[in-house]
């Protein structure tokens, strides 16, 4: 779901040639912030 939304709802980040590469980077910093969530409660 979080790929859809990077993907088609947000243009900005497709701007440059490093497509994939903003998508990919948006996933991992929702993962870490996920994963500190659920450590840190």
């Amino acid at each position: 779901m979080i790929f859809v939304v990077v993907e088609e709802l947000i243009p900005e980040s497709h701007t440059g040639n490093e497509t994939e590469m903003s998508t990919i980077g948006t996933m991992i910093g929702f993962l870490v912030m996920m994963a500190l969530d659920l450590s840190l409660s």
